[in-house]
């Protein structure tokens, strides 16, 4: 089990970024086909750019708002009194509009209830509308629950002039203008569809109703203009802050009423030429009537100005078209897939990031130029998509960059002191990059004369406890000087300058660490003395050479070392074993030669040896401190 699951990982963790990018790429399709759960991320993308738009886009001049605001509510009291006016109201204003031949009258007032007080005014209005066959009534789905107490769909069947029929025992509940006689009716849903974040961005064109097509208002009169209705069953609105030409209902009610008799022939005309040929919604603004609706534009947008937006985009063909899901799809895996490329490269994460926000900047400006165009490209989800991965690439490389890290502090803190250590990781070192390397290096042996038979008088735990005692105090003038402690051989210390940190001056403090470390056996061999040691043969000899050599990590993988090889590394053991009965230290002539000029050290010349495995001999000297 354990074996399977190791070779799992060996496996995987080579190829995490084309594994975990495959499944982002999943997700995205899933996402794009059918979860929807970015949705609100891309509306709100869409929402800047048709804010960003909307004064670019002119409302067209054929389409009228007349608007019962709140100077019109005031105005209108000593005429109708308070809201809701009587219904004769509404019927001269279509009469005296029906003078200039408009192409439709759409209301989006409820008339719901009929005026039991004054039965004769909502009659007037049926006379109105039935004299003006372009205009259309406001109705509204209501509850499904409300279903039972409804109405049979197939008597509503010509009041929305539904071309496809469904059940004939179909009943739903909607709230219909009760107000007007039946034979009056042409209607059309006006439901706001507001998605999950409150805002009103779409328009429904029909509704099903248990198997029945009800078209909405805008639909509804759009079709009877003769224009063909997009194929989808909703469609994305386009927005404008250019206002629409818009008459408060008072004003224009004086005009067409009390001042119609004195109006002068150009006056008239005047009228003529704003509303024939026009397409005329009436409905409320006033903040009493509660019809209000967030929008892309903003907070508070009035619903007849909603239905005449969407009125507008279906006559002119400015309805939002969605980009078909296969585009985001592509562009995302394509996203993705270069992404884990790079990651895989072990291209620098800093410029991944900035190409990526490059692309997303260039991605995100074309989205923008194509709500222009009205087409909407779904780029908030893949653009999405592609950070996250990037991100968690970026913190899985910052991982195995940390763990990669530990390991050389690990490695490293075994043979360094703490602070070469540190500089190493600040650079980024790793096992690879400071393995197999060619350096200048000094090299340095130092082994113990006499410790067989000082060891032989005492038991075992004191030897190792005596040995660990000596060694300590050597590797730490090691560190002081800056040099790597390669290893210990048996009772031999071997450590080596100039690696891997790189040091002009690797032969002067290796030859300064040697001569410490002279002094710390002394000071050592005093603590033995006054311990009962018989410390007087006690003594060490320490080689040193410098010259080319090969550096980094050499072992298998369970166990690598960092050592120095190559012949630089022989010639300084040769030297070691050449101290005996000659001095404690000495050091070759590339060493002293490497040491020049020196302010603190002299070289005292021995002469020249022969070294074993070389046809010339050696010239050695000793180290010795300057006098002051």
């Amino acid at each position: 089990m354990l074996q399977s699951i190791s070779r799992l990982m060996r496996w995987f963790l080579p190829r995490w970024h084309t594994v975990i990018g495959m499944l982002f790429a999943a997700a995205l399709v899933a996402e794009l086909a059918g979860l929807h759960m970015l949705s609100a991320a891309e509306n709100r993308l869409t929402d800047v750019f048709m804010k960003r738009h909307a004064a670019e886009y002119r409302a067209d001049p054929d389409i009228v708002v007349v608007d019962i605001d709140d100077p019109s509510m005031s105005a209108m009291q000593e005429i109708a009194g308070l809201w809701a006016w009587p219904r004769e109201i509404h019927a001269d204003l279509i009469s005296a509009l029906a003078e200039f031949g408009p192409r439709a009258i759409v209301f989006d007032i409820a008339f719901s209830e009929q005026d039991m007080k004054r039965p004769k005014s909502d009659m007037r209005l049926s006379d109105a509308l039935k004299a003006m066959p372009n205009a259309y009534l406001s109705a509204a789905r209501l509850r499904p629950a409300l279903d039972p107490s409804g109405k049979p769909l197939r008597e509503l069947s010509s009041a929305f002039a539904i071309a496809q029929a469904g059940p004939q025992a179909a009943i739903a509940a909607i709230q219909l203008p009760h107000a007007v006689q039946k034979n009056a009716w042409r209607l059309g849903l006006v439901n706001s569809m507001e998605d999950d974040d409150g805002v009103l961005r779409r328009y429904q064109l029909h509704t099903d109703v248990h198997g029945w097509k009800l078209p909405s208002l805008p639909a509804r009169v759009v079709t009877d203009l003769g224009i063909e209705l997009p194929a989808d069953e909703e469609f994305l609105m386009r927005w404008s802050l250019i206002e629409r030409k818009r008459y408060p209902y008072a004003e224009l009610y004086r005009l067409l009423t009390e001042a119609r008799p004195g109006l002068a022939p150009d006056d008239i005309r005047t009228l003529d030429a704003l509303f024939r040929n026009k397409i005329i919604v009436i409905g409320a603004s006033a903040a009493s009537t509660f019809d209000h609706h967030l929008t892309p534009l903003g907070a508070g947008y009035p619903g007849v100005e909603i239905l005449a937006v969407a009125i507008d985009n279906l006559k002119n063909g400015h309805h939002v078209r969605i980009a078909q899901p296969v585009w985001p799809v592509m562009f995302g895996i394509m996203l993705i897939a270069l992404l884990a490329w790079t990651f895989t490269r072990r291209i620098n994460p800093l410029a991944v990031g900035a190409a990526l926000a490059a692309v997303s900047a260039v991605a995100l400006l074309i989205a923008d130029a194509a709500i222009v165009r009205n087409l909407q490209l779904p780029l908030a989800t893949p653009l999405i998509f592609a950070w996250t991965w990037f991100l968690t690439a970026a913190v899985g490389g910052y991982l195995r960059e940390r763990r990669a890290r530990n390991q050389a502090v690990s490695l490293f803190g075994r043979f360094l002191n703490p602070g070469v250590v540190r500089q190493i990781v600040e650079q980024g070192a790793t096992v690879e990059s400071l393995s197999g390397r060619t350096r200048d290096v000094t090299v340095l042996f130092s082994d113990i004369r006499g410790f067989t038979a000082l060891s032989e008088s005492r038991p075992p735990q004191e030897v190792v406890t005596l040995l660990n005692r000596y060694f300590e105090r050597q590797v730490e003038v090691v560190f002081r000087h800056g040099g790597t402690l390669d290893k210990f051989i048996g009772d031999c210390i071997m450590a080596f300058w100039g690696a891997p940190i790189d040091d002009t001056l690797h032969a002067r403090r290796a030859v300064a660490a040697a001569l410490e470390m002279q002094d710390a056996l002394l000071e050592f061999k005093k603590e033995l003395a006054m311990e009962g040691w018989d410390a007087a043969d006690f003594e060490i000899g320490i080689g040193v050479h410098s010259g080319p050599a090969v550096v980094g990590f050499i072992g298998a993988r369970r166990k690598l070392d960092y050592t120095a090889i190559g012949d630089t590394v022989n010639l300084a053991s040769r030297v070691e074993g050449l101290t005996k009965g000659v001095a404690r230290i000495l050091v070759t002539r590339e060493t002293m030669i490497a040491c020049q000029p020196s302010g603190e050290v002299d070289f005292e010349s021995h002469g020249a040896f022969a070294v074993k495995g070389r046809a010339a001999a050696v010239e050695l000297y000793e180290p010795t401190r300057k006098i002051k």
